[in-house]
Parts: C-alpha cells; structure tokens; sequence
C-alpha cells in the first residue's frame, strides 16, 4: 500500500475524504494542525475519526496562527457571524491551506510518499481564495518544483476529491464509505464538547448537506435549530 497524508480538520469534509483514500487502496497518514483555531474540539473529532476509518497513523501539529490572528477563528476579539456576508467571510484565515498543505508535503517526503489529499470542496469556492481548483493546481505544480522528490522524476499529486461536489453529495459519499457523521464537528464555535452552535456558516451548510441528501443529521447542536 502507498503512503498518502491526509489533511484531517475531523469535519464532515475531511472525514470523507480519508475514507476515500482508503477506499483507493493508500495506506492513510492522518494530519491535524492545532493553529489556536477557537473550535478546537475538532482535534479530539479528529483522533476519533482517525481511528475508525483505520489511519495508520495520526499526527497533530501545533502551528501559531492565532498569533498573527486575522480570522474570527484565530481572534476571540473578532465575532464568528451567523448569517451569510458577500466576499470573502471573516472566518477565512490567512494563509492556513497554503501552511498546512506545506507542512503534509514535508511529511510526505519523509513517508516517501507521493500523494496528498485535502477536502476543499466546491461550496467554499465563492469564500475561501485557498479552496479553488486554481490553487491547488498551482500548489501542485510548486510541490513538484520544490522538493526533491520532485526534481529527482517523481510526481507528486495533490488530490482533491470533493473539489466539485455539493455537500448533499459530500454526505451520501461518505455515507456509502461507511463514515459516522456523528463522530466529526464542523462548527466553527463549537463548545469543548463538540456541541454545534447551529448558526454559523459551517453549521448551515452542514445542515442543508444532511437536509438535502435526505439523511438524518447526527449533529449534536447546544441549542434549538431552526
């Protein structure tokens, strides 16, 4: 089996994505990064989803990126909102796939391994400048200049399997895979427990996933939805 990282934040996205790693056949690094994100409950999301779809191994970095801040996900001074905004949302943080995607490269020229897979998905694409095709593509094409990997012939691909799909897709997929949606957290200001807000933008779009993909949502939420 080949060694492939995944980027796993232990949300509903990612959670899928490893499970298609490892129905591809690739032996499954799991990578968390602890950035000083305000809903870091999805670390321990993580570890559990880790173990159940059969990572190899799962590693959690720590990265300071509440130390520059910039993000209502970094700063606790800047307010998480919980109905859509135009533009790019204040809960983009500056730079974070860019880092982590460097961070999985490194670990994945020490695993002497050639693949990596993210779960940026096509309903960030109007948010997240770091989600688009356009930046993983350029990603890629910079990993293989940048490595040794790459300069000495081997090809090095970032994967993005969920890059096109809807989040009623994303569900039924990882649904098929045999993923527990009850195990991830995707809220953006979820309690220590991993209880959802049930308002913000990631809570939403988790919601609508479930709703439309006719599905229950085993979301645990803190307070009434509506």
């Amino acid at each position: 089996m080949k060694p492939a990282v995944i980027l796993l934040s232990g949300g509903l996205d990612s959670a899928t994505v490893l499970a298609i790693a490892r129905e591809a056949g690739f032996a499954c690094h799991a990578l968390s990064l602890d950035y000083g994100q305000r809903h870091n409950a999805e670390l321990a999301a993580a570890a559990r989803v880790a173990k159940s779809l059969g990572a190899v191994e799962h590693r959690v970095l720590k990265l300071g990126l509440s130390d520059i801040g910039g993000s209502a996900l970094t700063d606790d001074s800047i307010a998480v909102p919980e109905s859509p905004t135009e533009g790019i949302p204040v809960t983009y943080v500056p730079a974070r796939n860019t880092v982590m995607l460097a961070l999985a490269l490194a670990w994945s020229e020490v695993l002497g391994g050639r693949d990596i897979f993210i779960g940026v998905n096509a309903v960030d694409y109007s948010g997240y400048p770091d989600c688009r095709p356009e930046f993983i593509a350029a990603f890629e094409h910079m990993a293989n200049l940048a490595t040794r990997a790459g300069v000495e012939g081997a090809t090095l691909r970032i994967h993005a399997p969920l890059q096109y799909l809807s989040k009623a897709e994303i569900v039924r997929r990882g649904i098929e895979l045999g993923v527990d949606f009850a195990q991830t957290v995707s809220c953006y200001q979820a309690d220590v427990d991993g209880r959802a807000c049930g308002a913000c933008d990631a809570c939403r779009l988790r919601r609508q996933g479930f709703e439309q993909a006719g599905i229950p949502d085993p979301t645990r939420y803190r307070r009434q939805t509506g």
